[in-house]
């Protein structure tokens, strides 16, 4: 795996290293130690998150350095660069959290920036937590320089009074604290037991649904989505993307040869396979965007819709990661997916191999139960599923891993923000039966489009996850449990329908068909639109001002700029 070989002269690197032109550019690396050498040898791009905001990227500093070996190792120069990262569960359940969804689209686009400034010729990605895995990726199509997505790998369990435990547990613990099910001393205990390790969320929440989908699609090498952070084999996953890398390179093969609508569908039936996060149906159009290719929230729920669930993974189930890359890993997942015909096997990826020939030495663990066989499953149909109607016409999504009851009938209480339902349901101003709605938590409106984990985990702590409903335009948790739905298009701030409910309208939620109701006519719906008057947000400057101006449907994956199918010039063949 070199690329001693690789024609220079067609690399964007030429464009720094090469010619008399080039001499005061190359006195900059002669001033950071590099070789004549390695100055003209292929620049891969070492892209890490890596920052002290938690957990989930304090490893991956060193796991770049592997990296960096493994691009040397393959006649490559590594230049390390980092993104910034706005971690989820340090940033929920308050304002920040209007920041998680806008780092996505800044975390690609400072990619972007970073190799088209510096000419790197191909890129290795190192992410950790929720957004920025599909940051990374999406950079990876955008750019389409050859390129291998690593995920840092996920946080061992807790252990709290002999279980183990997650994060999940620690937040639906302040629910129960709330209604005096939980002592000051019980609860100072788990936070200080829950996150024993470096690395993200342990279980099936948007970090490992999107680390899971970083194999199904192609981008990271078999296996290296699995182990979680602490251990010591994710340093030979780095070193060997690494190498991979440079092979890739000499072979010519880019992400938009690995990113197709069959790998798209592959993404989504892992996904929904293993009850991963509601998240994914909004990162996956935005990935598909980066290639120019249309495939949309009802895309996303026609594959759910027919995969079965078999991955018994937490929220809904009783494992985590680390348990499921003990069992065999993603590629056991996908092994038994692929011989039911749920995956398409002619897919490439970064092995420069196909799916199925990824596939073939993979063998069933019958000593596990994890996974099951695809034709045994848990549910015959997908952990999550899409919906819509006269509520959503632009669609909404839900969990249903683990949930037993996939219908709810019962009346709106109506909220204009997280922070309104948050207060009336720690202090129990809910009645069972209802749904809760809150609103105005879009891509636009919020702005930001909120996850909701906070309510949500204090609803199930308080013993009624399963006994009210919640709605809403902004997002939920891949933790979050309970019947919530999310990503409710066209969201209130330009008027759509959830908009328009008022206290006591009846909706109805059924997940069996997939739709999502409330019962008022057309004509009643148009009389209030007519009535409805747009709301000013927070913002008039800044970030998330000018994400506002930019961010479009969540159907659409909340995209901000037009994507490949607008380029006129891709970045790889400047």
């Amino acid at each position: 795996m070199d690329a001693k070989n690789v024609d220079k002269s067609k690399l964007p690197s030429r464009h720094v290293t090469e010619g008399p032109a080039r001499a005061p550019h190359r006195s900059y690396y002669y001033a950071m130690g590099l070789t004549p050498g390695q100055i003209h040898q292929p620049f891969v791009g070492v892209a890490t998150c890596w920052n002290e905001a938690a957990p989930c990227n304090i490893a991956l500093m060193r796991q770049a350095q592997a990296v960096k070996k493994g691009v040397a190792a393959a006649h490559g120069t590594p230049r390390e660069f980092t993104t910034i990262t706005v971690t989820d569960g340090i940033a929920m359940g308050h304002q920040g959290m209007k920041s998680s969804l806008v780092s996505r689209d800044v975390i690609t686009d400072s990619v972007e920036l970073t190799m088209r400034g510096h000419c790197y010729d191909a890129l290795v990605g190192l992410a950790g937590c929720d957004k920025s895995l599909p940051g990374m990726m999406m950079a990876m199509v955008r750019l389409n320089v050859p390129s291998v997505f690593l995920y840092g790998g996920s946080i061992l369990p807790g252990t709290f009074k002999g279980k183990p435990v997650t994060v999940q547990d620690v937040f639906e613990a302040v629910g129960r604290y709330s209604v005096g099910d939980f002592s000051d001393e019980d609860l100072e205990e788990l936070e200080k037991n829950a996150c024993p390790s470096a690395g993200a969320c342990g279980a099936q929440f948007t970090a490992n649904t999107m680390a899971t989908v970083s194999e199904a699609i192609g981008l990271a090498l078999p296996y290296s989505a699995g182990a979680p952070a602490p251990y010591e084999i994710r340093d030979q996953f780095c070193a060997t993307a690494g190498e991979q890398v440079m092979e890739l390179l000499k072979q010519n093969i880019r992400p938009r040869d690995i990113v197709t609508r069959k790998a798209l569908e592959n993404a989504a039936t892992v996904v929904a396979a293993s009850g991963g996060s509601t998240n994914a149906a909004l990162h996956l159009p935005a990935i598909a965007h980066e290639a120019g290719i249309e495939f949309d929230l009802f895309d996303v729920a026609e594959i759910f819709k027919k995969t079965p669930y078999i991955a018994d993974l937490k929220p809904g189930g009783k494992y985590v990661a680390k348990d499921m890359f003990e069992a065999g890993g993603i590629p056991l997942l996908m092994k038994t997916l692929l011989d039911q015909g749920y995956l398409h096997g002619d897919c490439m990826t970064v092995t420069g191999r196909t799916i199925a020939e990824n596939m073939e030495k993979v063998k069933w663990n019958d000593e596990q139960d994890v996974v099951r066989p695809a034709n045994t499953p848990i549910t015959k149909t997908g952990g999550v599923v899409g919906l819509s109607g006269n509520l959503a016409p632009d669609g909404a999504i839900v969990k249903v891993a683990g949930m037993s009851n996939l219908v709810f009938k019962g009346p709106a209480r109506c909220f204009d923000s997280e922070e309104e339902c948050f207060k009336a349901v720690t202090k129990r101003e809910y009645k069972e039966g209802e749904v809760l709605v809150i609103r105005y938590e879009g891509p636009k409106g919020g702005p930001g489009m909120r996850e909701m984990l906070a309510t949500t985990a204090a609803l199930y702590g308080q013993g009624m996850g399963d006994k009210v409903a919640l709605i809403t335009d902004g997002r939920f948790s891949g933790a979050t449990r309970g019947f919530c739905i999310g990503h409710v298009g066209p969201e209130a701030a330009v008027g759509g329908p959830i908009a328009l409910i008022e206290n006591g309208d009846i909706i109805e939620i059924d997940a069996n068909t997939g739709s999502i109701s409330v019962e008022l006519s057309d004509d009643e719906l148009k009389a209030r639109h007519e009535k409805w008057e747009p709301r000013e947000t927070d913002f008039g400057s800044g970030v998330i001002w000018k994400y506002a101006q930019l961010v479009g449907s969540a159907r659409y994956g909340a995209l901000t700029h037009p994507g490949a199918k607008a380029e006129k010039e891709c970045y790889a063949d400047i």
